[in-house]
């Protein structure tokens, strides 16, 4: 199969980011909590319920956007699986890049399907900056693989 890297790196990547948000958030009762200092300033974990996209943007909160946010992120899926399964000889790091970002997409998407919102918990800040955003495991994937894209994507510049 082709596309091998992309379907483990979705499927593994989703799973981690469903089982943190599980773990922190219903099993250490964070939902309730709504703070827990990890090793402060660098990693807290903080509640936060996001119904817009990065940073809260775009999160009117309403069904319409909800179901706009659910349709383009299933889109970009679609569009990454297309992509890779038409590319000549995606490399292992290209579909595992792209395995990254659709199941970080997808986990936000089944939290969205599930609470109507994304679960975020991860807080982190440093050197005197404090952060006030959180984020989730879904979001350093889809970071992660957006940036591995870009850097694994064959194509190499002629020598001058």
């Amino acid at each position: 199969m082709a596309a091998r890297w992309m379907i483990w790196g979705a499927g593994l990547s989703f799973l981690a980011d469903q089982a943190s948000k599980y773990l922190v958030i219903h099993w250490m009762g964070l939902d309730q909590r709504h703070r827990v200092d990890v090793l402060p300033p660098f990693l807290n974990f903080r509640y936060g319920e996001n119904s817009g996209i990065n940073f809260g943007l775009f999160g009117g909160g309403d069904e319409a956007s909800r179901w706009i946010l659910i349709g383009m992120s299933l889109a970009i899926c679609l569009a990454l699986v297309v992509w890779i399964a038409r590319a000549q000889k995606a490399s292992r790091g290209m579909q595992l890049s792209a395995g990254l970002v659709i199941g970080g997409a997808l986990g936000n998407v089944a939290d969205r399907l599930l609470y109507g919102y994304v679960l975020d918990f991860l807080n982190t800040s440093c050197c005197g900056i404090q952060n006030p955003f959180v984020f989730n495991v879904a979001d350093i994937f889809i970071f992660a693989g957006a940036a591995g894209l870009i850097f694994f994507d064959g194509r190499r510049k002629k020598p001058a």
